[in-house]
């Protein structure tokens, strides 16, 4: 019997679910209020506002199963689903996720070491925090914010009525968190998927550098010991069984010195994990399809050494990356524009010098030497 999954966003997580879920005979139906989707070039789409609950039901009407590639589908609108059709990840875990003074509770609840944080309601109360976190810190939205978006970075007293002006007039629309900075080494993310019935894998944890905010560069696996490898995943198998979650989500992690500390959870198949379309035995994609629809969930195990490559703005020319033995490429289908995440590449290497190479040649000729030079240089130690 074929089954037919619902995505909430159309976006190019979700076309690369569609893309996972064509060999097993899947079907698609999309949701999202841009008639542009990119995913849309690949399965029906439903032009709909969020929160319109008549298009929610005749959308649930059309499928067996519901879940979502933008963590900022209104929680409201999850529940709403759920009532007429299985939804995973569950509204509750949703709704934790999309807001950070949620989330760090949690984390903090469960014995996540994380920064210190504050939810802030007014400019004395920032002033306060700022004086007892000390400076450098972060003001960001509790709600809506990604890509570096919602946030504003205090690095002297004179930022305050700055970071106040900037985002202030928030406080009651998302809520504002202070969050102590950490002078961190590396960026890290553990990519996790837990089935319907409980059963939960990992891959291997990913190192991660960004710019402006937007994940530039993921390399896999991470430069870390074994014990930090473990309790990167055991935080985030604590962090899935206590949400009772169903799919596949990413805890991003920050790393100084011996010491992990948790930055925020994505509830969604993540920009970080794309390398695991070429690079494991079974993606993101399939795993959260699988893990949607009650099925066996796939190996995570790796397929030798993985850097993926962030195309944002427009896309470079191709052949750079096609010329070499593990190199793929990913085009979302979206028109190029500033900021946007337009698409992606996949180096892959049977061992670490081996990538290295490669992505020394991609870089030199996409002139992105820079970009890539922090995957080397950890690759070759």
């Amino acid at each position: 019997m074929t089954r037919t999954v619902g995505i909430l966003g159309g976006g190019q997580l979700a076309r690369m679910m569609v893309l996972a879920g064509a060999p097993q005979g899947l079907r698609f139906e999309l949701f999202d209020p841009a008639a542009d989707a990119c995913a849309g070039q690949l399965a029906p789409l439903q032009v709909a506002a969020f929160d319109d609950e008549a298009a929610l039901a005749a959308f649930a009407a059309k499928v067996d199963v519901v879940t979502f590639d933008f963590e900022n589908v209104p929680a409201h609108s999850a529940r709403f689903l759920a009532e007429r059709v299985p939804v995973y990840p569950n509204p509750d875990a949703l709704a934790v996720a999309q807001d950070r003074l949620s989330e760090k509770t949690l984390f903090r609840e469960l014995g996540i070491p994380l920064p210190p944080f504050a939810d802030i309601r007014s400019r004395d109360e920032l002033a306060a925090r700022v004086g007892e976190f000390g400076l450098p810190c972060i003001l960001k939205t509790r709600r809506l914010g990604y890509d570096g978006k919602g946030q504003f970075r205090l690095r002297s007293e004179a930022d305050i009525d700055a970071a106040w002006s900037a985002l202030g007039t928030q406080v009651e629309r998302t809520g504002l968190i202070l969050e102590g900075f950490v002078a961190f080494d590396r960026e890290v993310s553990v990519v996790a998927v837990r089935g319907r019935d409980g059963e939960f894998r990992a891959w291997p944890v990913t190192g991660n550098w960004h710019v402006v905010g937007v994940l530039s560069v993921s390399l896999a696996p991470a430069v870390l010991s074994p014990e930090q490898q473990a309790a990167a995943i055991g935080y985030a198998r604590t962090l899935a069984e206590r949400l009772d979650y169903v799919g596949v989500f990413a805890l991003e992690l920050f790393c100084r010195g011996n010491e992990l500390l948790a930055n925020e959870m994505a509830p969604r198949v993540h920009n970080s994990g794309h390398w695991t379309i070429e690079g494991s035995e079974t993606s993101q994609f399939e795993n959260h399809l699988r893990a949607v629809l009650g099925l066996p969930l796939g190996d995570t195990r790796m397929l030798g050494h993985a850097c993926m490559l962030n195309w944002i703005g427009a896309m470079p020319d191709a052949n750079a990356v096609l010329a070499q033995p593990g190199g793929h490429w990913h085009d979302y289908g979206k028109q190029p524009r500033d900021g946007r995440k337009v698409g992606h590449a996949t180096l892959r290497g049977d061992d670490a010098a081996q990538l290295a190479a490669d992505l020394e040649a991609v870089g030199t000729q996409l002139e992105r030497a820079e970009q890539v030079a922090p995957a080397i240089k950890t690759l070759l130690g």
